[in-house]
């Protein structure tokens, strides 16, 4: 996949998650402890991704950051806290940084993650972000919402997971940190999609992508806001099978047992069969 914008070089090998439940698709919010020293996550793919960085907040900044004043004391604390880390457990990087930026765009050019930032007033709400590897969403629309505003469009996410999750938002703390995965497929490897239909990925297994995100919630110490960071990966379907061959059958289990309306919202409707066809043609 080398030469596709917005892509990742040397993608199998580096792929670190492969999160796919024996039990089949499930919706929870999956949370685990988090090692603060492993808050970022630094590999080969720095440089291009930093410069893909650049180039969006060059040509597409008002697509991949928005902020709200009441999210500028806690944007100014998260860099500090981002360079801290950068200072105990990466010295020898050096990234250039553009002086005189909101904050949390500052960050933002120091790590591959994006950054989200949200702030308790009478509810949780977003109120600063550089979000430029967006899954299919637009970050323009959910500055200044609450939890609910922003995950509303997510099938039985009211249901199931929004009490949860605001009950989550107000007991957390600044010594217990947190990261989950999310997973999707798509049919695209540009890391950077903010816009455009869902609809079922086509052709053979070389024309899907999996896409993982690892996702972190941290409270800040002095502000107590929560800092939400998303860390993406992309590999071909067909390279993940090549390097684990009990892939495709997860995947397709994972595929056939998420709900209907999950499937639609996703963009899987029919692709767990065109799986299966690609495997009968040996592709």
């Amino acid at each position: 996949m080398p030469g596709v914008a917005g892509t990742r070089s040397g993608l199998t090998t580096s792929f670190p998650y492969l999160p796919l439940d024996a039990k089949g698709w499930r919706l929870a919010m999956g949370l685990r402890p988090l090692d603060l020293s492993t808050w970022f996550e630094i590999d080969g793919c720095y440089d291009e991704e930093m410069a893909l960085k650049a180039t969006l907040l060059k040509d597409s900044y008002d697509v991949v950051v928005a902020t709200n004043p009441e999210g500028d004391e806690a944007s100014r604390e998260l860099l500090a806290e981002v360079r801290g880390f950068l200072r105990t457990y990466h010295p020898g990087l050096a990234p250039a940084v553009i002086e005189g930026e909101h904050p949390i765009v500052e960050a933002s050019r120091l790590v591959q993650e994006d950054l989200c930032v949200l702030v308790r007033d009478d509810r949780w709400r977003l109120r600063a972000a550089c979000v430029c590897f967006p899954s299919r969403w637009s970050l323009a629309a959910k500055i200044g919402t609450t939890l609910d505003d922003i995950h509303s469009p997510v099938p039985l996410y009211g249901e199931v997971l929004a009490r949860p999750t605001r009950a989550f938002f107000d007991r957390l703390t600044p010594e217990r940190s947190y990261w989950r995965l999310n997973w999707t497929l798509l049919d695209s490897p540009v890391l950077h999609q903010p816009f455009g239909a869902r609809t079922s990925p086509r052709g053979g297994l070389a024309d899907w992508f999996f896409r993982v995100e690892r996702q972190t919630i941290r409270q800040l110490p002095q502000t107590k806001a929560i800092v939400f960071t998303i860390r993406t990966y992309v590999a071909s379907a067909a390279s993940l099978r090549e390097r684990d061959d009990t892939f495709i059958p997860a995947l397709v289990h994972a595929l056939e047992s998420a709900p209907p309306s999950v499937q639609t919202y996703k963009g899987w409707t029919g692709v767990a069969q065109q799986l299966r066809d690609a495997l009968a043609r040996n592709e």
